[in-house]
């Protein structure tokens, strides 16, 4: 991959350049303690301002794995079967686990959920901050259906759902690895996906609620993953992103084009009413969305249906966002993040 490319072209000048030291010094005198001395920093230059390696297939395990578990709706079996895992996950990486609960109404059948969003937290004493979130709840219809008779039906949500998640636990997998240079909450988002078609402010509820009751300290920035997982993926712009954090959007589009990750597409496409959305416009976080809406693509339409299955997902475009992300969180100073 390009990413190898771009890793070896930061240190290779440093790897030389200790290299030439350690020939000079190895023959003045105290041979033994000037070659340990040079092994330690050669190891130490060496190892600098590496980028972990983001494992698409172990993604794309791990969005089989919640789809196995059926539909995530509210309420149903899979969902808090997901919901442990999550958990089980977050509890074996992270550095602090948050469990923040919240109850809530849909507007469709007025039926209520106790709900709740899931935080793992990596390095929280970092001066900068910033969040990575995707939801993990499924849709409870599949109105979207072509088949009218499937519209009360719930979706399997592999990629509206398990996609961004999937991508998450392996960054947790990554974090507690390899710490993060900088501080990183993974969000987990529950009622994201049970809202009425045409009324915005019926969906998004777990991060409606997490942004008016944030149980972390504000953060710097936000960027959430969502329907990322589709094998025709096409990321452009999304317009309420630009709005929000144009110099996020600008830095992390130029660098997927220098990485070779074609799925990004420079190019402003219409807004689109995400977790992103809340976490702005409620506390005040430059947020962006990574989206490809049009699953799979102009002219066929899988979400909200029951063709939002694992079939229609691959390895290589969470492995594109995956890797992206990796990048920006191990790659970018504090001084270019701000």
């Amino acid at each position: 991959m390009n990413i190898v490319k771009v890793i070896v072209g930061q240190q290779v000048k440093r790897l030389i350049e200790t290299l030439v030291l350690m020939l000079i010094f190895l023959y003045q005198d105290n041979y033994i303690m000037k070659t340990i001395y040079f092994i330690i920093l050669f190891t130490f230059v060496s190892c600098q301002n590496s980028v972990p390696d983001f494992q698409e297939s172990n993604a794309y395990k791990l969005l089989m794995k919640q789809c196995e578990f059926g539909p995530r709706n509210p309420g149903s079996e899979g969902y808090y079967s997901c919901r442990a895992f999550i958990a089980e996950k977050l509890e074996t990486f992270s550095d602090t686990v948050i469990y923040q609960d919240f109850t809530f109404q849909e507007q469709k059948n007025k039926i209520s959920y106790d709900s709740q969003n899931l935080i793992g937290r990596f390095n929280p004493e970092s001066e900068f901050q910033t969040i990575i979130s995707a939801h993990w709840d499924t849709r409870p219809w599949a109105d979207s259906d072509q088949d009218k008779k499937n519209h009360d039906k719930p979706i399997l949500g592999a990629n509206d759902g398990a996609s961004g998640v999937a991508i998450l636990l392996e960054l947790a997998r990554i974090f507690s690895k390899n710490r993060p240079p900088i501080g990183v909450s993974l969000v987990f988002f529950d009622a994201e996906d049970l809202g009425v078609a045409g009324k915005n402010g019926t969906y998004c509820r777990g991060s409606d609620f997490f942004a008016r009751n944030l149980p972390i300290p504000k953060p710097n920035e936000a960027i959430n993953l969502d329907m990322v997982g589709d094998k025709e993926l096409n990321i452009p712009i999304e317009r309420n992103s630009y709005r929000f954090h144009p110099t996020l959007v600008k830095k992390l589009w130029s660098r997927a084009k220098e990485m070779g990750l074609n799925a990004f597409e420079y190019r402003l496409d219409i807004p689109i009413y995400d977790d992103h959305v809340p976490l702005h416009e409620i506390a005040g976080i430059p947020a962006i969305n990574i989206i490809d809406f049009r699953y799979p693509n102009k002219n066929i339409n899988y979400w909200h249906t029951l063709n939002d299955i694992p079939e229609n997902c691959s390895a290589e475009s969470l492995g594109q966002v995956g890797e992206l992300i990796v990048d920006y969180i191990y790659n970018s100073s504090l001084k270019n993040l701000k």
